[in-house]
C-alpha cells in the first residue's frame, strides 16, 4: 500500500525542499550589484538638461584642470609633524595609494609642499595655472614617479563620484564614418556650448552657492569641429540654441586614461629630423580631405596632438628642455594663453597642467640662453633633490628588496649602510669646525651630536644650497644589492660586505662620474662607511650580550639622577639606605669614560644633558636615552663591560672554545636571531667579525 501524499509523516520532507532558482531574480540581483552599478554609472548617457541639474546640484563636476589636481592630491589626506623646528606636511597621495605603495615616494616632502602649493595657487587663480611646472633634479630623484603617481591619481579620481567629469557629442551622423554621434575631439567642457555672455552670469549664479573654496570659471571656446558643427546647426535652425541643444547634443561621463590617450598627454624628444610640431597639436587626415575637398575643414583634422588628447587633464614633456625652440614656443602658449594653434585652424583653447622634468644640465643650458628668457619667466621650477635623511633612502630600497621578493636573507644593516653611503654621497661638506659628513648624516637623521642644537642643523641646511642635487643615484644602489643577491648564489645570505663589495667594484665603470677626483672621493666615503659598519657591529655584539633594555634605562636613570644632583649642587637620596648622598663621581665618570669624555670636559658633557632634557620638558616632550646616540652607546659599553668576562668572544678567532663559552656564545647567537632579526649564516658571521675586532685590540677597556 503506497503512502498517502497528505500524510503528516510525508510533510517534513516536502517542507525541506530548496525553491526553485528564478533566472530572472538571478539578473536582477546582479543588475543591482555594486560592480554593475558602477560600470553603469561610468557608462551614463543624458541630455544636456540632466547635465545642468547635475552641474546645480554638484558645482565640482565643473572644475578646471589644476582645480581635480589639487582636490585629487587632498583627498587622500595630509598630516603635520615637526622636524628641527619646521613643520612639514606629509601628503599622503604621494604613498602611492593605487599600487600598495610601490612608487610611494619619500623624504623629499619640501618638493612636494612645493608642488602642492603650486596647485593650490593655480586652483585660486592666482596666476601659476598660466605656467610651466617643471621638476629640477639629478637623474633617479624621483621626478618621473612624481609624475606617473599624478597620472594615475587623475585616472582614479576620475573613476570616483568625487572626480567624475563629462564632455558631449552631436548627434549629427557622421558622412565618412557613418557614426551617429561625433563626440568632441578634445572631450570639452559641455558648459562650453553656452554661448559666453550667458555663461559668465551662470557661473556667476554657481559661485555665489558653491561651497568650494576657490572660483569655478569656464573659460574659452569650443574646439574648431565643435564650433563648426554648432554654427551649422545655428543657421538649420535659424539661431535657435534651445532646439540644436535639445536635438543635437548628448552628453556623457569621461574616464581620463592613459593608454585610451584620454586626458593624459606625453611628449619625449627625438631625432631633430624626425620632430613634427603635429605631434603635439594633430595634423590632417588626409584620407578625409578626399571627401571634405578642403584640408582646412575641421572635420578632416585628427585632433591627435598629445596637447589636443591631454585637454582637461595632464601633459608630460619628458626631458622637456631637449626640445626644439620650435616646440618650446608652442608650450609658451599653451601655457601662458592656455591655447594651441593647430595646423591651418586658429587657435584652439585648451584646459591642461603642463608638467615637465629635466636635470642639472641641461638647465644650466637654459640659465644660459639668453634666447630663452620667454620660457624661463614662465616656469615654475621645483628642485627634487636626492634624499638626504637616512631613514627614508633606507625606505626606498626596504620596498623593493624584501624577503619575498629576493627569496634570500638580507643581514641586518645591509640595506642602511649602502643607503648610507649613497647619502653621504650627495652631502656637502659642512662648513661649521668639528662636525664630519658623517656626523652631518646623523644630525639630519634626527641624532644628537655634541654642541648642535636644532637652530644649528637649520643652519647647515640653509648654507648647503645644492645639497642633494649631485651624488649617487638611487637606482645604481638598487643594481649593486641585486648583483650582491645574484653573484652569491652559494649563500642563503646577504650581508653588508658583499654590498659595500659590489658598490666599490662598479664605481671603476659608472657612466656619470667623469672625474676621477670624484671617484676617489666616493671610496674614501665608502672606508667611512666600513669603520662605521664595524662600530654597528660591535655595537650590535654588545647589545646581544647585555640584551637587557630595562637593565640600560635603569643605568641611565640612575645616572641621570647623580648628573642632576651634581649639576644643581643637590644631594641624592641612596634608595636603599635613605640617606642623601654625594653624587657618586665614580659611577658617573665610569659612564662617560666610555666616550672619551675628559674630566676637563664632563662638565660641560652634563649641562648638555641637562640643558637637553630641559629643552625636552619644555616642547612636552620625554627624554629617551635613545635619542642621544653618544649617552645610549656609553651606557651600553658599560653594561657589556659589566658582563663581558663572562663570554670571551676572541675564543672563535683561535678555534679554541671550550664548551662552557661556546655555550655562552650559542646563548648570544641565539638572541641575534630571535631579536635583531639574524640567522644562522648572517648572525654567525657577525660574531665571527666582531671577534676578530676584539683580537686586534680594538675595544676599549
Amino acid at each position: 500500500m503506497k503512502p498517502d501524499r497528505n500524510s503528516p509523516s510525508e510533510k517534513p520532507m516536502a517542507a525541506s525542499k530548496k525553491p526553485a532558482l528564478d533566472a530572472e531574480q538571478i539578473l536582477d540581483a546582479i543588475d543591482d550589484s555594486p560592480e554593475v552599478t558602477i560600470y553603469r554609472d561610468l557608462q551614463w548617457e543624458g541630455s544636456f538638461k540632466d547635465y545642468m541639474a547635475m552641474v546645480l546640484e554638484d558645482p565640482a563636476i565643473i572644475r578646471n584642470a589644476h582645480q581635480r589636481m589639487y582636490d585629487l592630491i587632498l583627498q587622500h589626506g595630509s598630516s603635520e609633524y615637526v622636524h628641527q623646528k619646521e613643520t612639514m606636511v606629509n601628503y599622503k597621495f604621494f604613498s602611492d595609494p593605487f599600487n600598495n605603495g610601490h612608487e610611494a615616494v619619500f623624504g623629499i616632502e619640501r618638493a612636494l609642499m612645493q608642488l602642492v602649493a603650486h596647485f593650490k595657487s593655480a586652483a585660486y587663480h592666482f596666476g601659476t595655472e598660466k605656467r610651466v611646472l617643471l621638476l629640477h633634479g639629478p637623474v633617479g630623484s624621483a621626478k618621473s614617479t612624481i609624475v606617473r603617481l599624478l597620472k594615475r591619481g587623475l585616472e582614479q579620481y576620475s573613476r570616483s563620484k568625487e572626480g567624475r567629469m563629462y564632455s558631449f557629442g552631436w548627434k549629427v551622423k557622421d558622412e565618412v564614418t557613418g557614426q551617429d554621434v561625433i563626440w568632441s575631439p578634445m572631450n570639452e567642457e559641455p558648459l562650453k556650448l553656452i554661448p559666453v555672455g550667458p555663461r559668465k552670469k551662470l557661473m556667476q549664479q554657481i559661485n555665489e552657492r558653491s561651497k568650494l573654496p576657490y572660483k569655478l570659471n569656464v573659460e574659452g571656446d569650443l574646439d574648431p569641429l565643435s564650433r563648426k558643427l554648432m554654427a551649422e546647426l545655428l543657421a538649420k535652425y535659424s539661431g535657435d540654441w534651445r532646439k540644436v541643444i535639445d536635438n543635437h547634443v548628448v552628453i556623457r561621463r569621461i574616464m581620463i586614461s592613459e593608454k585610451d590617450r584620454v586626458g593624459i598627454g606625453t611628449f619625449q624628444p627625438k631625432d631633430e629630423k624626425n620632430q613634427d610640431a603635429t605631434e603635439l597639436t594633430g595634423d590632417v587626415n588626409y584620407r578625409k580631405i578626399a571627401f571634405y575637398g578642403v584640408d582646412s575643414d575641421p572635420r578632416a583634422f585628427n585632433f591627435d596632438g598629445e596637447f589636443n588628447v591631454a585637454n582637461r587633464g595632464l601633459i608630460e614633456f619628458i626631458e622637456v628642455l631637449k626640445l626644439d625652440v620650435a616646440f618650446l614656443y608652442d608650450l609658451l602658449g599653451a601655457s601662458q594663453e592656455h591655447s594651441i594653434k593647430p595646423k591651418k585652424f586658429p587657435q584652439t583653447d585648451i584646459d591642461e597642467v603642463i608638467i615637465g622634468h629635466t636635470n642639472a644640465p641641461e638647465y644650466r643650458k637654459l640659465q644660459s640662453n639668453e634666447l630663452m628668457e620667454a620660457f624661463r619667466d614662465r616656469t615654475v621650477k621645483i628642485d627634487v633633490p636626492y634624499n638626504t635623511v637616512l631613514d627614508n633612502e633606507v625606505r626606498i630600497y626596504k620596498k623593493d628588496f624584501t624577503p619575498e621578493r629576493v627569496n634570500k636573507h638580507i643581514a641586518p644593516h645591509t640595506i642602511e649602510i649602502a643607503a648610507m653611503w649613497a647619502v653621504l654621497t650627495r652631502l656637502e661638506e659642512p662648513k661649521r669646525g668639528g662636525i664630519s659628513l658623517l656626523q652631518k648624516l646623523k644630525l639630519y637623521n634626527g641624532k644628537s651630536v655634541p654642541g648642535m642644537t636644532e637652530d644649528n642643523i637649520r643652519e647647515m641646511r640653509a648654507e648647503a644650497t645644492s645639497e642633494g642635487m649631485e651624488g649617487i643615484s638611487p637606482r645604481y644602489i638598487q643594481d649593486k644589492i641585486s648583483n650582491a643577491i645574484v653573484n652569491h648564489q652559494g649563500s642563503d645570505t646577504v650581508n653588508p660586505f658583499m654590498v659595500l663589495n659590489e658598490l666599490e667594484t662598479g664605481l671603476t665603470h659608472h657612466s656619470l662620474i667623469s672625474s676621477e677626483q670624484v671617484r676617489k672621493f666616493y671610496r674614501e666615503l665608502l672606508g667611512v662607511v666600513r669603520q662605521e659598519y664595524e662600530e654597528i657591529a660591535k655595537n650590535e655584539v654588545q647589545r646581544a650580550i647585555s640584551a637587557d633594555e630595562d637593565a640600560i634605562g635603569r643605568l641611565c636613570s640612575n645616572y641621570i639622577d647623580h648628573v642632576k644632583a651634581y649639576t644643581q649642587r643637590e644631594r641624592v637620596r641612596n634608595k636603599y639606605t635613605g640617606q642623601l648622598e654625594e653624587a657618586d663621581e665614580r659611577m658617573m665618570r665610569s659612564i662617560e669614560e666610555k666616550i672619551d669624555i675628559s674630566d676637563s670636559r664632563k662638565d660641560d658633557f652634563r649641562r648638555e644633558i641637562m640643558n637637553y632634557i630641559g629643552a625636552l620638558a619644555l616642547e612636552g616632550r620625554t627624554f629617551d636615552y635613545r635619542t642621544n646616540e653618544r649617552l645610549h652607546r656609553a651606557l651600553e659599553l658599560k653594561l657589556f663591560e659589566d658582563q663581558k668576562d663572562s663570554i670571551k668572544l676572541t675564543s672563535l678567532v683561535s678555534n679554541v672554545v671550550d664548551k662552557e663559552t661556546q655555550a655562552k656564545i650559542d646563548v648570544v647567537k641565539q638572541r641575534l636571531i630571535e631579536k635583531y632579526g639574524y640567522n644562522e649564516t648572517s648572525a654567525t658571521d657577525l660574531l665571527n667579525f666582531v671577534a676578530s675586532i676584539f683580537a686586534r685590540g680594538d675595544t676599549k677597556e
